[in-house]
Formats: C-alpha cells, sequence, structure tokens
C-alpha cells in the first residue's frame, strides 16, 4: 500500500511539473519555428531566429534590459546597507522602544505592497520622481523581510567577537562590515536571490510610475508590446517572452547550488 502511493505521489509530482512547464514549453516552441507553425506541432518543422529578430526590432528592448539591470542593483544594494545598518542596531544595541520598533517591522510583513500603492504614488509624485527608475525603487528600498532575516543571522554572531574586535580598536561599522557581514554572507546571498527575482518580475508599481520607454522595465515594456491593438504575432510575442525571463533563468541554472545551500544554511523556507 505504501510503495502504491509513492507511485501515485510521484507520477503527480510529474504531471505537475509538466503543467508548471507546458507555457513554458510552447514559448520556446513558437519562438524558434516559423509563424505558421506556432499552433501546429511539427517534429520536422524548421527552426528560425526571425521571431527574435522581429521582437527585437519592434520595441526598445535593449533599454528595457538595461532600465531592469539599473533598477534591480539599485534596489538590492541599497537594500542590503538599510538593512544591514537596521538589523545591526536591533541585534546588537539597546534603546528605547527597541521592541516597540521591531514590532512595526513584523507589521509591515503582513501588509500586502498593493495596499500602500496610493500613499507610494502620492509620495513619488510629490518628489518629483514620476517616470524615473529611482521611482520604481524608493518604496523597496527599506526591506521589512530583509530587516528581519539579518537581525536573526546577525543574533547568532557570538558577542565575544564583538568584545575582541572592540580591544583590537574597531568601531561600530567596522565591527558589522569585518565581522559580522562576513559571518552572513549566506544569508546575504539568499536575500540577494529572492530580492533579485522578485524586482526582475516586478510588474504593477512599474507600470503606474512609469510611461514612457526610457524608464521602463522589461515586464511592463513587454505588456505594451503584447497588447492587442499592436497586432503582434504569437510567436513574436513568445520570443520576447524568453528574452525578458532567459536571464532569471541562466542565472539559477548556474547558481543553483549557492541558491539551494545558502537557504539551506540560513534556514528560510
Amino acid at each position: 500500500m505504501t510503495g502504491n502511493l509513492k507511485n501515485v505521489n510521484v507520477i503527480g509530482a510529474w504531471l505537475l511539473g509538466f503543467l508548471w512547464l507546458w507555457p513554458l514549453l510552447y514559448a520556446i516552441w513558437a519562438a524558434i519555428h516559423p509563424i505558421e507553425y506556432q499552433v501546429r506541432f511539427d517534429i520536422f518543422a524548421p527552426l528560425t531566429l526571425f521571431n527574435f529578430k522581429n521582437a527585437w526590432a519592434q520595441a526598445p528592448f535593449a533599454q528595457y534590459m538595461l532600465n531592469t539591470l539599473i533598477y534591480v542593483t539599485l534596489t538590492t544594494s541599497s537594500q542590503f546597507v538599510v538593512c544591514a545598518l537596521a538589523a545591526f542596531a536591533f541585534a546588537r544595541f539597546e534603546f528605547p522602544l527597541k521592541n516597540v520598533l521591531f514590532g512595526l517591522v513584523l507589521i509591515q510583513l503582513l501588509i500586502h505592497p498593493e495596499v500602500v500603492l496610493i500613499e507610494n504614488y502620492k509620495t513619488i509624485r510629490f518628489l518629483g520622481l514620476m517616470d524615473t527608475i529611482p521611482a520604481i525603487s524608493l518604496p523597496y528600498i527599506a526591506s521589512a523581510f530583509g530587516i528581519f532575516v539579518l537581525r536573526q543571522t546577525f543574533k547568532t554572531v557570538p558577542k565575544a567577537l564583538d568584545d575582541a574586535a572592540l580591544i583590537d580598536g574597531a568601531n561600530t561599522l567596522q565591527i558589522l562590515r569585518h565581522v559580522y557581514i562576513p559571518l552572513s554572507l549566506p544569508t546575504f546571498v539568499a536575500y540577494g536571490l529572492v530580492s533579485i527575482s522578485y524586482h526582475w518580475n516586478n510588474y504593477l508599481w512599474p507600470l503606474i510610475v512609469t510611461n514612457s520607454d526610457e524608464s521602463r522595465v522589461l515586464n511592463v515594456g513587454l505588456a505594451v508590446f503584447s497588447m492587442e491593438e499592436a497586432g503582434v504575432e504569437w510567436a513574436t510575442i513568445s520570443a520576447a517572452t524568453l528574452m525578458v525571463t532567459a536571464p532569471l533563468i541562466i542565472a539559477f541554472l548556474i547558481f543553483q547550488r549557492q541558491f539551494i545551500e545558502s537557504f539551506s544554511t540560513t534556514g528560510i523556507k
């Protein structure tokens, strides 16, 4: 009975995996074959890169890619700085209302980003940052999740290392830089991978605060490119979709070992 149940679970897992992969498999098929084969399967169908060339020529994907790289890099690096400083303060210092403030940070984890869209929009408009890449990054710089994860990791660092560094003449920032950060690199890697993946796929907020090709990111650009009014063929849309998702897929295939090890080490599930 146990063996049969195990077989059912394996078959179910394979079916779910196939269903999950099916849209990607179709996108690959449509992208690398002529338009007349986009809804017709023929194992002998000729291969072509025309759809990629066509997609690249019809929309400024190079600009979208550059905007996305700047946005993701700016956001993730800013999060590292802000979250590390805040987490270090919560982990190692005593100050008035410390627990209350940390509780407010945790409450942010319960608030969905869409709840504060209007207030964020008002703030960005007041600052005069509409239709700029910093406008996309600004609401995400102080990440409650990042502060929580790094704080939990910093609390596992032995206090004796602080004392030893102080005896050697290190100041507070030097202790953070030379003691805590090196010992917490797996957590930084894990959080960085999550942050990059989230912001690379972010769609709603960039859609709201950008309205020109000079500041649009890949997901928004792909959505505009794929609108029915544009009259673009599905084969071309599939090629554009692969161009948008390929960097993340390739990065995961390259760094999947570090990705899994980092999450195992930090205990993030």
